[in-house]
């Protein structure tokens, strides 16, 4: 056991210089005043703070606009899915999976009940598939071919972005409602 390597860190002289690690608070606060993204970092911890400190919870029964809207088009998307299928509509010259489609309008269903509710994770998934939808949409952008396609997608674009960013500030105000009083914001 002679020859296993130290678990301990080399020690250094008492007259050495100091690493940046060794500063102390005070020293390191030197250190970081001269650093622009230091400071940069430090307003946005700031600017972060005052957006917290000023979030009121979500009263009881209170229902945002850009909530309700998001909780009616996942109802209204499950809908119309469900209503194409009975209808029988043709995609690209085939059935739809009738699984896939039944599966896809619970998910809807069940994210605009969550929604409507006011649970965090249903809106958090719900933003999770805006998202995927934008994307969808900015890269069929890429191969539109005629006008109608390239307005879809543009409505697509702007709507879910502009929906997306609404919900960011509902779901903090839902995630302030839940946390127990007292408890910090992370």
């Amino acid at each position: 056991m002679a020859d296993a390597p130290s678990e301990r860190p080399p020690v250094r002289p008492r007259d050495a210089e100091p690493r940046g690690d060794d500063l102390g608070a005070r020293g390191e606060r030197q250190a970081h005043d001269d650093d622009p993204m230091f400071r940069a970092y430090a307003r946005a911890r700031e600017r972060d703070a005052l957006a917290r400190a000023q979030l009121r919870p979500l009263a009881p029964g209170e229902r945002p606009v850009p909530l309700v809207v998001a909780a009616v088009l996942a109802a209204a998307i499950a809908v119309a899915n469900l209503a194409l299928l009975a209808g029988g509509w043709d995609v690209r010259g085939g059935d739809p999976s009738t699984p896939g489609v039944l599966v896809f309008a619970g998910l809807m269903l069940a994210a605009a009940a969550g929604m409507w509710q006011r649970r965090y994770v249903a809106v958090l998934g719900f933003q999770a598939l805006l998202g995927i939808g934008v994307a969808y949409a900015g890269l069929s952008l890429l191969v539109a071919t005629n006008v109608t396609a390239i307005v879809l997608c543009l409505v697509i674009i702007v709507g879910g972005g502009f929906l997306f960013w609404k919900l960011v500030r509902v779901m903090a105000r839902i995630q302030v409602a839940s946390r127990r009083p007292g408890e910090p914001v992370s």
